[in-house]
């Protein structure tokens, strides 16, 4: 495989002195050009310092990250980030949150009516075009996650990063953003296909969306532990992935990896030791 995004024994401290704590220890990782990786983990395992290291808002302390055989070293507008708390600008319109991040992106590059049609045109992705003149607090949390994923691919991001985006979510409405989100991974990948790198905590989440599985181990000083092949043929069913073997032993595993590593588990096994 092609790495069109590599992390390089990639390692991340912070603090100085006898405060420093090493998060990430040397964690190198192969993506391909139009792969959905999904980074899971016990909280504290370095998963959204992978994710901001690899956006340019953090810098790593040793080991680098390349995209296209280019280091990352600062934000850039070749990569696009969604949080789990809905960061839209409260002031703006839905449509002017999303033409905001079109303009900021294209700039002079673009005539004012192309950025113009291309906010309409992710907003109606994300059905959201009827609600173009209404502010974020007039928002559902739902509505809130659409117009962020919409202003996301709009700006035409080669690495689109998810923190854990759908974590506050109720289940149906997870469930919808899944299949949206799908559907516009689908439709920008017939044109350039995208990266994605999601951080997520839900097995079954991660296993319905990526092709690959990163399990962390526990932090401080955490690295990849295993990767996991999600080798389900898409687009996938929901219903019948759940009775799927392979489904099935993905998940066991995950859960036998995850069980493992749990803090509690390995204090446990010591005392017994």
């Amino acid at each position: 495989m092609t790495a069109y995004l590599k992390l390089d024994r990639l390692s991340k401290a912070f603090g100085k002195g006898a405060k420093r704590s090493l998060a990430l220890n040397e964690v190198s990782l192969d993506i391909a050009k139009g792969e959905f990786i999904a980074l899971i983990g016990h909280s504290g395992c370095g998963k959204s310092t992978v994710l901001n290291l690899v956006a340019g808002l953090e810098t790593a302390t040793s080991g680098e990250v390349l995209l296209d055989g280019r280091k990352v070293t600062a934000p850039g507008a070749d990569r696009a980030m969604v949080f789990q708390n809905y960061s839209l600008l409260p002031w703006l319109t839905v449509k002017d949150n999303v033409f905001q991040a079109v303009d900021a992106v294209f700039g002079a590059l673009r005539p004012k009516y192309w950025k113009q049609e291309a906010t309409e045109y992710y907003l109606r992705m994300v059905n959201l075009w009827d609600h173009r003149d209404k502010y974020p607090s007039a928002l559902s949390g739902g509505m809130r996650q659409r117009v962020s994923i919409a202003r996301a691919f709009a700006v035409q991001p080669r690495v689109l990063l998810l923190d854990e985006p759908f974590g506050a979510l109720d289940a149906l409405t997870k469930g919808s953003l899944h299949e949206e989100l799908l559907r516009m991974w689908s439709d920008e990948g017939k044109r350039t296909p995208q990266t994605i790198l999601m951080v997520t905590h839900d097995l079954d989440e991660a296993l319905y969306l990526s092709d690959r599985i990163v399990v962390m181990s526990n932090g401080p000083a955490a690295t990849i532990r295993e990767v996991l092949e999600v080798p389900i043929p898409r687009p996938r069913d929901k219903r019948r992935l759940m009775h799927d073997p392979v489904y099935l032993a993905i998940k066991e595993r995950l859960l036998e990896l995850l069980e493992e590593g749990h803090p509690t588990s390995a204090s446990t096994s010591e005392a017994a030791a």
